[in-house]
C-alpha cells in the first residue's frame, strides 16, 4: 500500500467523484477562464437547469477544479440554512476576507428571495479577484443582466442534458453492460440522474438481466427529485396534462382543469423542467414519462378517464379543423399514442421542423414526377402522371423547410365506382376493386380511400420525418372520412409494414401487384365492419391496460340483394329461433341472435300499419307469416281476397320491410 498518511475519507470521494464525472468540458473551459487572472473574463457564473441535470455535481467538480489551482473554495448550500441575509451571511462570512475565494452556491431556489440583497449587497463585499458560482433551478432575476454594473461581471448557463455520447460514458463509467445502454438511453434522455439511478438498479441486480425498465422506485426518486413539492390538486392535474400530451396550451387546460388555467399555465412555464415553444408548453422526458407512470401506478382509473377525456377533446380537433390545421391536430393526437405498438417505430418524432407538408400545386408536377421515377421506376411515375390529372387534390408533398425543395409526395386517392380506364392503367387499384367487390361491395353513396403512393428517396420504404407526416395524413383521412366503405394502404416494404397494419386493422389482401420489377403489399380495413369509433376504442384500451384487446367477432357487410334475400328467409322462419339465429341477418349490426331478429321483424311489419297506404301489405304480412297460414292460397283466403290481389299487397310489403330494415342498418353503421 502506498503511503496514505494525512489523507481523509474526504479525498478518497474526491476520488470516486473524479472517476465517475463525465462530460461538461464547455462548462468547466469557462470556468476556468474566470480562474485566470490574465483573462479576468467575468466573476460570476450563474447556472441554472431543471433538477437532475447535474448542477451539483457539476459545482463540485469545479470546486476541485479551482482548488487544483489553489483557490479557497467556500461552499453555501441554501437547503441548509434560513433564507435570511443574516444566515447567508454567516454561512459565506469566510469568502468576506479570502483572496481569490471561489464563492460556490447550491440550490439557489431554496434562497431565490435573497436574490436582490445578494446582487447589490452581498456580492460587491467580496475580494476583488473572488469567483462565483451560483446553481439553481430557475433563471436568474432579468435585473442582473440590465443592470450596468454587472453587464461584464456575469454570464448565465442554462445546463443542458448530457450528449448521447456522454451519457454512454456514463454508463460505461458505472458499469452498465453494453447490451443495456440502449434502453437506459432511451429511458433518462441524458438526464444525469435518471442514468445514475437506472445504473444502481442494473448493478444491484445480481443475475444478468437481459432488458430493464424503471421500478418503482426509479419513478418515485425522480418524480421528488425533479419536481418536489406541488402546491394543491389542480396543479399536479396540470402537471399530468402537460405529461399525456406533446404541448400543452391555455385552451387546453381549460377544458380540463377549467376556470384557473391561465395562472396554471404560467405555473408550468416558470418549472425548470418545462420548455416553451411556439405551440405551448412540454416537459423533459424523463419528467413526462416518470409522472405518466406514477399516475398509472397511483390511479389507474384517474389515468384511464384523462387519457378519454384528452383523446375526445383532440379527436374533436381533427374533425372541426380546418384544412391548414389538420395535420398539427392529428400529430397531437398520434403522440398519445406514441408508445403503442401500432405506432412506436413507425414514427421517428425526430427533426418534426425538417419538413412540412404542403397541398399539391402543378408547379410540383416536375418534382413529383422526377421522385417516383427515382424510388418507384418509370412504370410508376407513369401511374403518377394519370393521377395527377385525374385526381390533382389527392396529392400532398413534403417540402425541406430549410429550402422549400420537395423531397417526398404522397397520394390518398377517392374511388367512388369502377372505372374501366383506372383499373387498366393502375394494377393496384385494379386490387382494391376486386378485393372489395368479393369481401364487401360499395353501397351507394361509400366510396374506397387508398393511401396509393408514400415516396421518399431518404425512407426507402421505410420511416423518416417525411413519412411520419404521411402517417399523419393517414390517420386525419380515417378519422374525417364521411361514408368511406373501405381504406387501403399500399407499401413495396410488406414484411416492414404489415405488425403496424395488423394493430390498425388492415388486414394484408391476397393479390399482391406488380408494376415493373416491383411487387406491392396491399391491406385494407372495412369501416361498415369495424367503424372508427370500435377501431379507437381498441386501440385506447391498449394505452391504458397496456395490452392490445382481441379482435371482436366482426359484423357481416352484405349488398342490398343478400340482405333482401336473408329478410325473406328470416320471414319464413319467424317461427323457428334455431333459424333465425342462422340467419346472416344476426351477423349484421342489426341483431345477434333470434329473439332480436324476431323482435325486429315485428316493429318493420307493425311500422307498416302506421304508414299511409300500409294497411293491406301489413294484413298480408301478418296473415302469411305470424298467423302461419299453411300456404299462401289459405292466407288469401283468410283475408277473403283474390290470390292476385294478396300476392300484389304481400310483395309490396315484403319489399316496404326490406327498405325499413335496409335504413336502419345504413343507420347502425
Amino acid at each position: 500500500m502506498g503511503d496514505e498518511s494525512g489523507l481523509t475519507l474526504g479525498h478518497r470521494l474526491r476520488e470516486a467523484r473524479q472517476r465517475s464525472f463525465v462530460g461538461r468540458e464547455t462548462e468547466r473551459a469557462l470556468f476556468r477562464s474566470a480562474l485566470d487572472t490574465d483573462e479576468r473574463t467575468f466573476s460570476v457564473l450563474y447556472l441554472y437547469g431543471p433538477g437532475g441535470v447535474g448542477k451539483t455535481a457539476l459545482l463540485r467538480r469545479l470546486s476541485d477544479d479551482a482548488r487544483e489551482v489553489g483557490r479557497v473554495v467556500v461552499w453555501v448550500d441554501a437547503r441548509m440554512i434560513s433564507p435570511t441575509p443574516p444566515a447567508f451571511e454567516a454561512s459565506a462570512a469566510a469568502a468576506l476576507d479570502t483572496a481569490g475565494v471561489v464563492l460556490v452556491i447550491d440550490t439557489f431556489e431554496q434562497c431565490q428571495g435573497l436574490e436582490s440583497w445578494l446582487c447589490t449587497r452581498f456580492l460587491p463585499l467580496l475580494p476583488y479577484d473572488a469567483v462565483v458560482v451560483i446553481a439553481g433551478r430557475l433563471p436568474p432575476d432579468p435585473r442582473w443582466r440590465t443592470d450596468p454594473d454587472w453587464n461584464d461581471a456575469l454570464r448565465v448557463i442554462t445546463l443542458p442534458t448530457l450528449t448521447a455520447a456522454e451519457s454512454r460514458s456514463l454508463l460505461v463509467v458505472k458499469g452498465v453492460p453494453a447490451h443495456l445502454h440502449s434502453e437506459l438511453l432511451a429511458f433518462a434522455g441524458g438526464l444525469p440522474l435518471a442514468l445514475t439511478l437506472a445504473s444502481d438498479v442494473v448493478a444491484s441486480d445480481s443475475s444478468e438481466l437481459a432488458a430493464w425498465a424503471p421500478d418503482r422506485r426509479v419513478v418515485e426518486t425522480l418524480l421528488a427529485q425533479l419536481i418536489g413539492e406541488v402546491p394543491a390538486g389542480e396543479h399536479r392535474r396540470a402537471l399530468e396534462v402537460c405529461a399525456l400530451v406533446e404541448v400543452t396550451t391555455v385552451d387546453l387546460l381549460r377544458h380540463v382543469v377549467g376556470d384557473h388555467a391561465e395562472s396554471l399555465f404560467e405555473w408550468l412555464r416558470a418549472l425548470p423542467f418545462v420548455e416553451s415553444s411556439e405551440r405551448g408548453l412540454f416537459p423533459h422526458d424523463v419528467v413526462r414519462d416518470a409522472l405518466i407512470a406514477d399516475l398509472r401506478w397511483r390511479d389507474p382509473s384517474g389515468f384511464e378517464s384523462l387519457h378519454q377525456g384528452i383523446h375526445d377533446l383532440l379527436l374533436d380537433g381533427i374533425r372541426a379543423a380546418p384544412d391548414s390545421e389538420v395535420m398539427r391536430a392529428t400529430r397531437s393526437l398520434l403522440f398519445l399514442y406514441r408508445n403503442a405498438s401500432g405506432i412506436a417505430g413507425y414514427v421517428t418524432w425526430s427533426d418534426r421542423d425538417e419538413v412540412y407538408e404542403d397541398a399539391y400545386w402543378p408547379e410540383h408536377r416536375a418534382d413529383v414526377l422526377r421522385l417516383a421515377a427515382e424510388c418507384e421506376g418509370p412504370e410508376s411515375a407513369a401511374i403518377v402522371e394519370f393521377w395527377l390529372d385525374r385526381q390533382p387534390r389527392g396529392f400532398h408533398v413534403q417540402r425541406r423547410t430549410e429550402t422549400g425543395e420537395v423531397v417526398a409526395f404522397c397520394a390518398w386517392l377517392t374511388l367512388e365506382k369502377p372505372c374501366a380506364e383506372e383499373i387498366a392503367r393502375d394494377p393496384v387499384v385494379a386490387a382494391v376493386w376486386d378485393h372489395s367487390r368479393i369481401h364487401g361491395p360499395t353501397r351507394q353513396g361509400e366510396h374506397i380511400a387508398v393511401s396509393r403512393f408514400v415516396v421518399d428517396p431518404d425512407a426507402h420504404g421505410r420511416t423518416s420525418p417525411a413519412v411520419d407526416l404521411m402517417v399523419a395524413r393517414a390517420t386525419a383521412q380515417w378519422l374525417r372520412a364521411e361514408r368511406a366503405a373501405w381504406s387501403f394502404m399500399v407499401t413495396p416494404d410488406v414484411e416492414f409494414w404489415k405488425p403496424q397494419m395488423e394493430v390498425v386493422e388492415h388486414a394484408p389482401v391476397l393479390v399482391h401487384p406488380r408494376i415493373g420489377d416491383r411487387e406491392y403489399g396491399l391491406f385494407g380495413h372495412d369501416w361498415r365492419v369495424v367503424p372508427v369509433s370500435k377501431w379507437l376504442a381498441r386501440l385506447n384500451a391498449e394505452l391504458v391496460s397496456g395490452r392490445l384487446p382481441s379482435v371482436d367477432q366482426q359484423d357481416v357487410v352484405l349488398t342490398r340483394v343478400e340482405f333482401d334475400e336473408a329478410v325473406r328467409a328470416a320471414l319464413r322462419d319467424l317461427g323457428r329461433n334455431d333459424l333465425l339465429t342462422a340467419n346472416i341477418l344476426c351477423s349484421t349490426r342489426l341483431a345477434s341472435d333470434g329473439a332480436q331478429m324476431r323482435e325486429l321483424l315485428t316493429d318493420a311489419v307493425q311500422a307498416l300499419a302506421d304508414a299511409p297506404d300500409g294497411l293491406k301489405p301489413h294484413r298480408a304480412l301478418h296473415a302469411t307469416y305470424f298467423l302461419r297460414a299453411p300456404t299462401q292460397e289459405a292466407a288469401a283466403e283468410r283475408l277473403g281476397l283474390p290470390f292476385s290481389t294478396y300476392r300484389r299487397h304481400l310483395v309490396t310489403g315484403v319489399a316496404q320491410v326490406c327498405d325499413w330494415l335496409w335504413s336502419r342498418e345504413l343507420t347502425a353503421r
